[in-house]
């Protein structure tokens, strides 16, 4: 069992690198319900409570993008805990992760899959070509859309108070399922996924109560 450990915040704090360094599934869980801040060079600025994240295991974890060694593309995944790790996938869209502590598996990370926009909707509404909030930014390709997030952020340190893409602590306390996690081919049995129960902005939306999920 993964033991927890303290990280302590204020409330509209951005989290510090100590909350990220540490096991994935941790940070997977713990993030559910904190505030993503995406800020552009002309100061405008979205955010979005996060409802669903899914962890992976760096080479402890045969689904991980670092399972098989460092590359070109996953370098981000072997440094520092803290940092963006966006990559392009299936020809046509990005997703956002977070790398978290080697100490789990080597170059572990979790990947942002879902957020309820909060500030900055109708930019999100013209990125995504849709006025129904639900579909703005339920998946990990439709976040990134959403938010403007594409591989000129990968690396970039998200703990510091001045990055373009950043994650603030909430008071919000969000009941988190687990599941299986979505999409992958291997080391499907691990319920690496975690999201808001109560969430309608979920990727899949109400259709993701039926794969499996277990509250905690």
């Amino acid at each position: 069992m993964t033991k927890s450990i303290i990280v302590e915040f204020s409330l509209s704090d951005v989290l510090p690198r100590s909350f990220y360094d540490r096991s994935p599934l941790i940070v997977g869980r713990e993030i559910i319900g904190k505030k993503l801040i995406r800020t552009f060079e002309n100061g405008k600025e979205l955010s979005g409570t996060i409802v669903e994240a899914e962890a992976y295991g760096g080479n402890r974890d045969p689904a991980s993008h670092s399972f098989r060694g460092k590359t070109r593309r996953n370098e981000v995944m072997f440094g520092e805990a803290g940092h963006a790790y966006v990559y392009f996938t299936y020809g046509f869209h990005y997703c956002l992760n977070f790398v978290t502590s080697s100490k789990f598996g080597k170059a572990s990370a979790i990947l942002i899959r879902a957020a309820e926009p909060l500030t900055g909707i109708n930019f999100m509404e013209r990125q995504r070509k849709t006025t129904l909030i639900t579909q703005l930014a339920s998946g990990p390709g439709k976040l990134c859309q959403a938010f403007g997030i594409d591989k000129s952020q990968n690396g970039i340190d998200i703990t510091r108070t001045d990055s373009a893409i950043r994650v603030e602590s909430s008071d919000l306390n969000l009941r988190v399922s687990t599941s299986k996690r979505i999409g992958i081919r291997v080391a499907i049995d691990r319920r690496w996924r975690f999201f808001s129960t109560s969430s309608p902005h979920v990727s899949g939306g109400p259709s993701s109560k039926v794969r499996g999920i277990r509250e905690s």
